[in-house]
Order: C-alpha cells, then structure tokens, then sequence
C-alpha cells in the first residue's frame, strides 16, 4: 500500500496535499460537496487584525492556462475568525489547520500571529509577507530581506506553533530572502505566492482589473514554482510547502522531487471543486506507475 504520511516541524498529516489560501474559505463551504477530513489539511483565507473589504471590482481577469486575481485580502478579520469561522468549521473538519495571515506592519503581524497561536485547531501559522493585491503590505516585507526577516523574528518572538513564511516569486533571488527568514528563525518556507500580472480590455483599452494589476496564478506558473522550489531546498534546511500551478497527482509528485514536503493547491480548486479530491484519488497509481512506495522518501529526490 502507497504511504501518503509526511511531517510538517513535527505534525505528521496523512497525505501531502493542502488546498491553498484564497482557494478554500474557511473551509466549510467545501465541506457540503465531500468530506474535507480526507485533505492533509487547508490553508485558510488570508485573514488580517482589522475586516477588510478587498479590492474594488472587477477582481477576476482570465488569461491562457490560469487567472489573475486582485481580491486584496478580503476578510472578517482575526476577531470573527477566532468567534465565529473555527468554531463553525470545526463542526466538519476534525483535524488541525493552516492559519495563513496577512499584516500591514510588523507589530500586526506580531498581534495578529499570537491571537491565532493560541487556538488549538491550527497546527501550523504560513505567514503571508507575500500578498501582490495590496498597496502598502505584504509585498513590500515580501521582496526585501531585512523586512522579511524582522517580519519573522517578530512572530517567532509571540508564537509557539511552526512558522512558515510565504514567499513571494516577484523577486530577483528567491533564495536572499528565504535565507533571510531561516536566520531570523522560521520554521519552514511556503512558496511561491502569485506572480504579478495583468490584463487589458480591447474594447476599452484599458486594465481589465480594477487593481491594474493582481496575482497571476495557474497551470502556466508550475515551471516557475518548481524552480524556486528546488532553488529554496538547496538554500536552507527548513521543510517547503510548495505551491504554484499545481493541478494533477503528477505535479504534486514533482513538487516533491523539487523539495516539498507538502503540496499546496490553489487556482486548480476554483475552476475545479473536487480537485483536490481527484489527485488523491490519483496518487497512489501514479506512485505505483514511477516505483514509489512512500512519498516521504522522494522528497528532494531530484537533488540526488
């Protein structure tokens, strides 16, 4: 039998694959279309100290083999989340989750992270320095080694669950800001964030996304993820959720073979609902197909 288990800083999940912020909700809404229980975990939505309302619309742009997207962190904020979203996903989902957070500033980064550290459902803080939807935040802490690193040490500081920091692609060299975060302590990285991108009406001759500009994501960014992927796993020795255009059992498997410990899905999930469901499915005859046995055995497997 394929053993799907891998470990993520101590918390063994029972396959590798996670619906990715953004992509899931809270969780729930999923949960009417299949048992959410058979997911390594999720990543819940993006969620900051303060509601935010998002970018105006229009938010969505299609675009050959993905999406781009500017809902800009749209959210009820940490306090509903704490009240009302845990409690109510916790009447479907029995395992811990991915609490991923956003922040405008170091210090809400730092309040934000230690209010959700103190709930038993989440398994694991993915810190979002890495947002492209927003003006003035995550971003900027996301390209710039030392923000990113006081972002990191400032949670570390508050915090006594795994820390995983999401980086994000629009950067020269992945690599100086995921060593800037191992040094300043991070558990993990997760990678990549969207790419930016942008689309332009014909008709209107101008941006089609209110925003300008927003996060590019889909099958089209997979060659781009699983190169920083690889690049990060020779960089630091943290565990890597991977993540990036990742739609079928195959690209989980290469992921893997980049570096990643677990497999983040994101745009796949909201052009398909059971795609998670369908990879898992697929998993174990793919493994067989390629000789493999147990997953946590091929992660990294392309360095060697």
């Amino acid at each position: 039998m394929a053993d799907l288990k891998v470990n993520l800083s101590g918390w063994t999940l029972d396959n590798p694959v996670i619906p990715a912020s953004g992509t899931f909700g809270y969780g729930y809404e999923f949960a009417e279309l299949y048992d959410i229980n058979m997911l390594g975990t999720f990543s819940f939505k993006g969620t900051t100290r303060e509601p935010r309302f998002g970018n105006p619309t229009p938010r969505i742009a299609e675009c050959p083999a993905g999406m781009i997207n500017a809902v800009g962190m749209q959210n009820p904020g940490i306090d509903r989340v704490i009240a009302e979203e845990l409690p109510r996903l916790k009447r479907c989902f029995h395992k811990k989750v991915i609490a991923n957070i956003g922040g405008f500033s170091v210090e809400e980064y730092a309040e934000t992270c230690a209010r959700i550290d103190k709930e038993e459902q989440v398994g694991l803080i993915e810190v979002n320095i890495s947002c492209p939807n927003v003006h003035d935040g995550c971003i900027t802490f996301g390209t710039d080694p030392l923000a990113a690193a006081a972002v990191t040490r400032a949670v570390k500081a508050v915090t006594t669950k795994p820390v995983y920091i999401k980086l994000s692609p629009n950067v020269t060299d992945i690599t100086v800001i995921a060593r800037a975060c191992a040094d300043a302590g991070a558990d993990g990285i997760s990678l990549i964030n969207t790419l930016l991108g942008m689309r332009i009406d014909l008709h209107t001759r101008r941006p089609v996304i209110a925003n300008t500009m927003g996060g590019f994501s889909g099958s089209a960014v997979l060659p781009v993820a699983l190169r920083m992927v690889y690049q990060v796993y020779e960089a630091v020795k943290l565990p890597i959720i991977g993540m990036g255009g990742v739609s079928c059992a195959r690209d989980v498997i290469e992921m893997m073979l980049a570096g990643a410990t677990a497999v983040e899905v994101g745009a796949a999930n909201l052009t398909d609902p059971w795609a998670c469901p369908k990879i898992l499915e697929e998993l174990p005859d793919v493994m067989r197909q390629y000789g493999m046995d147990s997953l946590k055995d091929i992660i990294g497997g392309a360095h060697r």
